[in-house]
C-alpha cells in the first residue's frame, strides 16, 4: 500500500506537540471519536484496567446485560504493537477519507453507515465466533471508499498498481500471505457491498423504474438534528 502522507514533524520539540494536536483536532468528529475510543481501550488493557476478556463480542453475554460488548468489540485491535499501528493507520486514513469526501457535511449519514455496519457485522458474528470485529468495520470502510473512488490509482508497497475498488481484495490477499484468518475481512467486504448497493445503486434503479421508495439509507431526522446536519427549527416542523 502507498503509505505516503503528510508528516507530523520532528517529535523532539514543542512544535511537534502543536503539530500532533493540530492533526488530531483536524480529524473529522466521528473518525476522531473512533480513533480515541480505540486508543483508550487499548491503553486500558495495557495498564490492566480491563482485559480483552471483558471486551470481546458474545451474544450470550450481551443478553445477560453486558451490552457494552456491542461497542468494545469494535474498539480493541490488540496490544500496542506494529500490527496495532497498521490497523490504526488504515482505520483513520479511510474513515477520514469517507467523512471528508463522500460524507462531507453529512455527519449523521456517516454515523448511520457505521451503525448499519455494526448491526450487520454483529448479526453475522453470531454464527462465526469472531471475538473482535473492528477489522470487519475497517474493511467495510475500505470497500465503500474504493467503490466511490474507482479512478483513484493506488500501489501496494510501490510495486503492485491497481485502482481503488481492488483495495480491500489486495488487503485480503495480503492477509492470506501473512497467514491471518480472513473471515473477519470477508464479512466487512460483504457488509460494505450491501451498504454500497442500498445507498448508491438502489436509488438509481428505483428512480429509473419509478419506484416510490427511492432512498432507504437516509438517517433518521432526530439523528440529523443531533449531529447538526439539520437546523432545530426545521426538525421541529
Amino acid at each position: 500500500m502507498d503509505f505516503g502522507g503528510a508528516g507530523v514533524g520532528g517529535l523532539g520539540n514543542a512544535g511537534a506537540e502543536v503539530d500532533v494536536l493540530s492533526w488530531y483536532m483536524g480529524i473529522p468528529v466521528i473518525s476522531r471519536l473512533y480513533l480515541t475510543g480505540a486508543l483508550l481501550t487499548t491503553a486500558a488493557c495495557a495498564v490492566e484496567f480491563t482485559t480483552p476478556y471483558s471486551l470481546y463480542f458474545s451474544w450470550d453475554l450481551v443478553f445477560k446485560g453486558q451490552v457494552w460488548r456491542l461497542i468494545t468489540s469494535y474498539l480493541f485491535f490488540g496490544a500496542f504493537s506494529i500490527d496495532f499501528m497498521f490497523h490504526m493507520y488504515f482505520l483513520i486514513r479511510y474513515s477520514r477519507f469517507l467523512e471528508e469526501g463522500e460524507f462531507r457535511g453529512q455527519t449523521a449519514k456517516y454515523l448511520w453507515m457505521l451503525m448499519f455496519g455494526i448491526c450487520c457485522i454483529s448479526g453475522i458474528a453470531v454464527y462465526t465466533n469472531i471475538p473482535f470485529l473492528g477489522n470487519a468495520l475497517t474493511f467495510m470502510m475500505l470497500y465503500v471508499w474504493g467503490r466511490r473512488n474507482e479512478s483513484v490509482k493506488m500501489s501496494f508497497f510501490g510495486f503492485l498498481q491497481f485502482n481503488a475498488p481492488y483495495l480491500p481484495w489486495v488487503m485480503l490477499g495480503f492477509s492470506v500471505l501473512m497467514g491471518n484468518p480472513i473471515s473477519t475481512d470477508l464479512i466487512g467486504i460483504v457488509v460494505g457491498h450491501v451498504y454500497y448497493f442500498l445507498d448508491f445503486v438502489y436509488p438509481v434503479v428505483a428512480d429509473i423504474r419509478g419506484w416510490k421508495m427511492r432512498k432507504i439509507m437516509e438517517p433518521p431526522t432526530v439523528l440529523q438534528w443531533m449531529c447538526g446536519d439539520m437546523p432545530a427549527n426545521q426538525w421541529q416542523q
